[in-house]
């Protein structure tokens, strides 16, 4: 019976039936139960009553659905227990599922028995109520937030994101190797990582990528790649920007600018199929137009027999002067408030322009060499221009993979890491993989966090990540 203050609260069952007769499943899988007795095991997420009739939203991690108390139907303590019972309150409830197109999953749950496990007391209500609320109080009440349907659901997709990224490598003959997350220096300089004491050894960073430590592997193993935690210091308060993030990096030796775009296109191409295959529901409960997703993989590159075959009608490949061309364009007709400057590298305004204007994602290539890293290969027939790569999201989501053709030479290594004004003894490891069998060798780095902003359509990379991290955040 019921306990008013409540740890446990439990009712009789229906006349003729048992919780223990009822065949535990999720709401994911309720489909597969159709006019059985089945029991749920989660939370009160919504209550709305009508007269004698009572409809509760129950969730369990893997969906919500609507139950149906008629109060003539069931024993007395059910509806009671149930009509007075306060929002995320534990419980199980056993029911019949019945098949109705009506319903948002297609399915509702005609209820004859619960059993509360804890009951949210009701001078402290579960603080996120079913209204609006500002951004600032959902951050500071991230460890409640992600219990409603639209968070959860973005964080369903990102699991497949992440689990299709790395099934894509491991089934097309990469080795995960994963780098050091402390590293002794950086690989485009110091003034966005964060900095730590190393006991008696000086100075030690939080990794902003991988990437150096990937090439030596890939010089072992040929193809690679590492899967981690990522960190940057940089005091960025764009909605694109975290502090702290997830990174997949593959490496690949004898491979070209030509052969890296080509791997980039099948990656994507395989993440986006594997979200549409297994969360479209997911994807309309956070309000993406899956359609948008349709169109990027429709005469994409194709898996056969593990490998990656040619791209039909794929991603489009702009250079960095078409791109440079495309924005110019865009400002005299007023559609960009600032001209971009021949030579600069592009700012988020200028990716968002320019990755609106396409279906798919869309590879700009081959910048000036001045603005990139100094491991980035010089293109021969044009040596101002590097052999690199930003792959742009479609919709005006910007960069989400930069990588590039590395540079093979030890002399023009080392020419470059002085021009740079790095530390030569910090990278003198480095040097050794060009001082001893050097290849070409290209690769590149993806964040899962803006990749599902991308796919989810979310306004806000904060979305995309369990618990944000940002300039001005670290609580939760």
């Amino acid at each position: 019976m019921a306990n008013v203050n409540g740890t446990t609260l439990s009712s009789s069952p229906a006349p003729g039936a048992s919780a223990s007769s009822a065949r535990t499943t999720t709401i994911a899988a309720i489909g597969q139960h159709v006019d059985q007795r089945v029991m749920l095991r989660g939370w009160l997420y919504n209550l709305r009553a009508s007269g004698k009739l009572l409809f509760p939203i129950f969730r369990d991690g893997t969906g919500t659905i609507q139950g149906i108390v008629p109060k003539a139907e069931v024993p007395e303590p059910v509806f009671e227990t149930l009509k007075s019972l306060t929002l995320e309150s534990s419980l199980t409830v056993t029911g019949r599922v019945r098949a109705d197109h009506r319903a948002p999953s297609g399915f509702e749950l005609d209820v004859e028995d619960l059993s509360v496990i804890q009951r949210v007391p009701e001078e402290t209500p579960y603080p996120i109520q079913l209204k609006e609320a500002g951004v600032d109080f959902l951050m500071e009440h991230r460890h409640l937030w992600i219990r409603t349907p639209r968070q959860s659901a973005i964080l369903r997709v990102r699991a497949t994101i992440m689990r299709a990224a790395a099934e894509y490598f491991d089934t097309h003959g990469f080795t995960r190797t994963d780098p050091p997350i402390l590293t002794p220096n950086a690989c485009e300089g110091t003034s966005e990582l964060f900095e730590m004491d190393y006991f008696d050894d000086g100075k030690a960073y939080l990794t902003q990528s991988g990437q150096l430590y990937m090439e030596a592997t890939a010089m072992a193993l040929g193809r690679v790649y590492s899967f981690g935690p990522t960190f940057r210091a940089e005091k960025s308060k764009t909605r694109r920007h975290l502090t702290e993030f997830w990174m997949i990096e593959p490496e690949v030796t004898y491979m070209d600018l030509d052969g890296l775009m080509h791997l980039a296109e099948c990656f994507l191409t395989h993440i986006v199929r594997r979200v549409l295959e297994l969360h479209t529901p997911d994807l309309k409960t956070i309000g993406k137009d899956v359609t948008k997703l349709e169109a990027v993989i429709a005469g994409a590159a194709t898996e056969d027999k593990g490998e990656c075959k040619g791209a039909g009608s794929g991603f489009p490949r702009l250079s960095y002067d078409q791109a440079h061309a495309m924005l110019i364009d865009a400002h005299q007709r007023g559609l960009l408030e600032t001209v971009h400057r021949y030579g600069d590298d592009f700012g988020s305004p200028d990716e968002t322009y320019i990755s609106s204007q396409f279906a798919k994602p869309v590879m700009v290539h081959r910048y000036p060499a001045e603005v990139k890293a100094f491991y980035m290969q010089p293109d021969p027939l044009d040596p101002s221009k590097a052999l690199c790569v930003d792959v742009l999201a479609p919709e005006g989501y910007g960069e989400i993979i930069g990588g590039s053709q590395r540079v093979d030479d030890y002399d023009l290594l080392e020419r470059r890491i002085r021009a740079h004004n790095l530390p030569m003894a910090a990278f003198q490891w480095y040097l050794d993989l060009r001082r001893y069998g050097s290849v070409p060798h290209s690769g590149f780095g993806m964040g899962i966090e803006r990749c599902v902003a991308w796919i989810c359509g979310l306004e806000h990379v904060r979305e995309t990540i369990p618990f944000a991290r940002t300039l001005n955040r670290i609580y939760p």
